[in-house]
């Protein structure tokens, strides 16, 4: 029998969700900057997803506004919060997709600072799943060799262990919890699907952004007595907690 050429499955992405705010080329242009500047390592060649939902429809220069963002090397996968139907046509004129959001884990909107899971099924990307949903962990995926810039590792209905340490640029996912024995400085994401359970272990922290189940910190929002040190990070009352393992 001949085996298929192609084979389409469902799968799971962490995606930047980028909010523009402003009709003002300028003032996106100048934006972007400053946060790539700050955080050159997270942003540099990072998909993202536009949300388009507080722009003017009377003053959009969407030609503009999509070339501003490509010039700063953001790669666009998609366009969300778009109501308008000739808006619409005009994205998927420009060669991109109009994504359907799914529910949100919590009413509070996310910054351009945040991550956001996007799972991609039948239909459409959809945000990450709520808590009826939630699946427990079941298994462990443990990693022993250094994780290099630019790997992304997800460890699905799982605890994820490494053992070795992580560069900046580098990505860890897990739907449980996440230990890392060596030093973190790239993105690590525990409880992706909706999991407030799940923690953080880590031996020497120096991460690019750290998260529980949606709630997000970047580098300069960890508490600075804890860059370098074995940390904790958890979720108390929905709201990230870190303690000293040492």
């Amino acid at each position: 029998m001949q085996k298929t050429s192609i084979e389409i499955k469902g799968s799971n992405f962490t995606l930047l969700v980028l909010y523009i705010k402003s009709n003002n080329i300028d003032l996106i242009n100048q934006s972007l900057n400053e946060k790539i500047q700050e955080y050159p390592h997270f942003f540099k060649n990072a998909p993202v997803i536009l949300n388009v939902s507080h722009l003017s429809l009377n003053e959009i220069n969407w030609k503009k506004i999509r070339e501003v963002i490509i010039s700063h090397n953001f790669f666009i996968v998609g366009v969300t919060g778009c109501k308008d139907n000739h808006f619409k046509k005009i994205i998927i004129n420009s060669g991109l997709p109009v994504l359907l959001e799914g529910k949100k884990i919590e009413n509070t909107e996310k910054s351009v600072n945040q991550d956001i899971n996007f799972f991609y099924n039948k239909h459409n990307f959809e945000n990450i799943v709520n808590k009826k949903t939630t699946k427990k962990t079941n298994r462990t995926h443990i990693i022993n060799t250094p994780v290099r810039s630019g790997q992304k590792i997800y460890a699905k209905y799982s605890d994820l262990i490494v053992i070795n340490n992580v560069s900046a640029g580098a990505e860890l996912v897990a739907d449980g919890n996440i230990h890392i024995y060596g030093t973190v400085r790239g993105r690590v994401l525990a409880g992706a699907n909706g999991d407030i359970t799940s923690n953080i272990f880590c031996t020497a922290l120096f991460a690019e952004l750290l998260s529980i189940s949606g709630q997000y910190w970047l580098s300069d929002q960890i508490p600075l007595k804890f860059i370098g040190k074995s940390a904790q990070i958890y979720l108390s009352n929905k709201v990230l907690t870190i303690n000293s393992l040492s």
